[in-house]
């Protein structure tokens, strides 16, 4: 479930075969998560949509690389990372850190010209309600208990020492990227869809409906039932969505 590498060499993964001219979509990993979380989304949305995974430093194939602990850095070297795809619309898609990361892409993007058909921001508040945190200044348990808390990981790996030794600077390094970042009041030219989880602990309903003054274009807002990984329980609903949208750009 590696993928494989395309010219945006070690930031970007394909895991699977896409038709010639549709939207590729960019999706940008959670604290702590890899391009393989994207998996079952890629699958879900090939061929017609091409899923370029953002691979951090830090995890998985990476792991021997030291992770980065800014978020303007992060959104500098994924931006440079990504293919130019002048030949086809590009959508981004980012969860938890992965959607304030998509948003600073998509604003690098907007300045160079190449403005996103489209953004999608799940599971965090608007760049304008940033709650910062301590989470990155806990020590290893604190960190492990905040994993406990949001889901999205299997508690055998929870309890799992050596796992856990080698994700651990991953994941610090991100809640500081995340927790450190300034709130900001830019805005896209791009339509901007959010999705959020009605039991969310790290959003409110309000706080990711300010994702609206964020954009200058059409702006949605989708409530589902659950949790920070609501979208693991509703796959289905988020792929329809994304390929209705891609349909919309390219049809």
């Amino acid at each position: 479930m590696t993928g494989t590498k395309n010219s945006g060499g070690e930031w970007v993964r394909r895991f699977h075969p896409a038709a010639a001219g549709g939207t590729r979509l960019a999706a940008f990993p959670h604290a702590g998560g890899s391009a393989s979380y994207w998996y079952p989304l890629s699958e879900a949305l090939a061929p017609a949509v091409e899923t370029l995974a953002i691979q951090y430093p830090g995890r998985q194939d990476r792991r021997h690389e030291e992770p980065l602990r800014s978020l303007p850095e992060l959104a500098d070297r994924a931006f440079e990372a990504l293919p130019e795809c002048a030949d086809r619309p590009l959508v981004l898609f980012g969860h938890s850190l992965g959607s304030v990361l998509a948003f600073e892409v998509a604003r690098r993007l907007q300045d160079a010209g190449r403005t996103p058909a489209h953004l999608f921001a799940s599971g965090y508040p608007a760049p304008s309600r940033l709650r910062g945190g301590d989470v990155h200044r806990r020590g290893d348990e604190g960190i492990v208990e905040e994993l406990r808390t949001v889901g999205g990981t299997d508690p055998v790996w929870l309890e799992n020492a050596e796992f856990m030794e080698s994700v651990l600077p991953a994941l610090r390094a991100d809640y500081t990227a995340i927790e450190t970042h300034a709130r900001g009041d830019a805005v896209l030219d791009c339509p901007l869809t959010v999705l959020t989880g009605d039991d969310d602990p790290h959003t409110t309903v309000d706080e990711a409906k300010a994702w609206g003054e964020h954009t200058a274009a059409a702006f949605d807002l989708r409530v589902f039932p659950g949790g920070h990984f609501y979208l693991d329980r509703h796959l289905p609903e988020i792929t329809g969505l994304i390929a209705d949208t891609a349909e919309g750009i390219t049809g």
